[in-house]
């Protein structure tokens, strides 16, 4: 028997011993009080001035430290809000409530009754009289995270990270607080929050590869959904003008530090507006993130100084292209035979039935995209890799797009809304004789809703979780998802 089953072992018997004069897992406690707010209110009393008020607080919490001194414990009691410790002395517990503490280990889980005081060095301290089990932690909490080991345990049992790591806990709380400024700033903004199907009988609204699931009693495949947009143009047919859905979608696609198959975005529509306005409405949003965080405009991301003020700069696609591929001639850009033997010498991957423009895009991936730290939207995407979008009414073969780049990363996408149905339905034909996995698709259905009139419309998809990645200096996605896809250990 290893030593963790030694350990399980022996917790498995003090619950035994416990449920002899104990009611075992009861729920009947009632918690009243938090660490958090004692330590907020009560901290900076004075020790003799504490005495006097004589504070009675009911709390509980998980042990995550047990010290005994003879007929004395001292403890520290966690639970959301942070940490206490807690003092039991042998004269001031019942006995049955003190032998107690014989059988119980670090990670169990108590309540407790006691009057609030300070030690002789100064630390807020809970009294003890009345102590109460409430759940047995038959597994051994880890000593220490570090390493590899760290990491494991981090995302595949996120539980015991939130358990021991103040500071994990502390980055959801964030987390939660950038999400609901973000609904709020919409709906301040008079936008209406809608939510759409996330099973879509056609995988549509972007491209990239669906996961495919069954419906057993229609006996049909649906797609679990790549992107909102589609269903959030319906509604702006519909006549509502300005909506907006944080939602889940969901990408077949691999595993990296930016990448989760999982992933939530926000994706927002304005009717009357254009490319130009959605610029400045996630200007404005970068404004109150970093306000409401109480952020610098100069921020620190993974060593890079990145500079929030606004407004943020523009680059047209080609521009960017020349300016960061200084040996790239701009006037020989549109000869593949050129463009073929540029990505050959500098190591940019083109498959054989690309394009020139598709392979304008790889060099901007692979040379462009790392080097945009500060926020920067580069514009003026070429028409056939932009098949939602509207083009420009001077220059067809340019949508009036943009990408939202910060430290490398793109964090945004938004255009003017393509809005003529006989070109969307050209398009979609265009996308259904690629060979291409990620090709979107051919949807009759919203051709027939754009075929109802849909008003000149504006509309972008921020990912919050990489947006969160970067307000909170997360190197990884797997650090801003509670339970982040992993695989298997075996």
């Amino acid at each position: 028997m290893d030593d963790e089953n030694k350990l399980i072992t022996e917790r498995k018997k003090k619950l035994e011993a416990i449920r002899k004069n104990f009611a075992a897992y009861p729920n009947s406690f009632r918690k009243k009080d938090n660490s958090g707010d004692l330590i907020k209110n009560y901290n900076d009393i004075e020790k003799s001035e504490l005495e006097k008020k004589a504070i009675k607080v009911t709390i509980a919490g998980r042990l995550l430290t047990i010290r005994g001194m003879g007929n004395s414990t001292f403890a520290n009691l966690h639970d959301e809000f942070g940490k206490i410790q807690i003092y039991l002395q042998k004269k001031e517990v019942d006995e049955e409530s003190y032998n107690l503490l014989n059988n119980l280990d670090i990670g169990d889980i108590v309540g407790i009754e006691g009057v609030l005081f300070k030690t002789k060095t100064g630390e807020l301290t809970i009294n003890t009289n009345s102590i109460v089990f409430l759940a047995k932690s038959l597994r051994p909490l880890p000593e220490k995270f570090h390493g590899i080991a760290d990491i494991e345990i981090k995302y595949r049992q996120r539980y015991l990270d939130l358990m021991i790591n103040e500071e994990t806990k502390a980055l959801f709380k964030i987390r939660a607080k950038i999400i609901s400024s973000i609904r709020n700033f919409f709906i301040t903004d008079n936008y209406l929050e809608v939510e759409t199907p996330m099973m879509h009988m056609i995988p549509g609204g972007a491209s990239a590869k669906p996961f495919i699931t069954h419906h057993n009693s229609l006996d049909m495949d649906l797609y679990l959904r790549i992107a909102p947009e589609l269903f959030l143009k319906r509604c702006i047919i519909g006549g509502l003008e300005k909506v907006f859905e944080i939602n889940r979608s969901f990408r077949n696609e691999g595993l990296s530090v930016k990448h989760n198959p999982e992933f939530t975005m926000i994706e927002f529509y304005c009717a009357y507006q254009d490319y130009l306005y959605l610029m400045n409405i996630i200007e404005r949003l970068f404004v109150v993130l970093t306000e409401t965080l109480d952020l610098s405009n100069q921020i620190n991301y993974q060593d890079n100084q990145i500079n929030l003020s606004i407004p943020f700069k523009k680059i047209k696609f080609y521009d960017s292209l020349t300016e960061h591929n200084p040996n790239l001639e701009p006037s020989k850009i549109n000869d593949f035979n050129y463009i073929k033997g540029y990505c050959l010498e500098n190591s940019i991957k083109l498959s054989k039935n690309d394009s020139t423009i598709k392979a304008h895009l790889n060099i901007f991936e692979t040379s462009v995209e790392k080097k945009l730290i500060n926020p920067t939207f580069v514009t003026h995407y070429p028409t056939e890799v932009s098949p939602l979008s509207r083009s420009f009414d001077t220059d067809d073969s340019l949508v009036e797009r943009f990408e939202l780049f910060i430290a490398g990363r793109e964090i945004a996408n938004g255009f003017s809304e393509l809005n003529d149905p006989v070109e969307q339905s050209v398009r979609f034909k265009k996308q259904n004789e690629l060979n291409d996995e990620e090709k979107m698709s051919y949807d009759e259905d919203f051709i027939k809703a754009l075929e109802y009139g849909m008003p000149p419309t504006a509309g972008a998809g921020i990912g919050i979780d990489r947006l969160i990645m970067l307000l909170t200096n997360s190197s990884s996605i797997r650090d801003v998802l509670l339970f982040p896809h992993m695989k298997p250990k075996k």
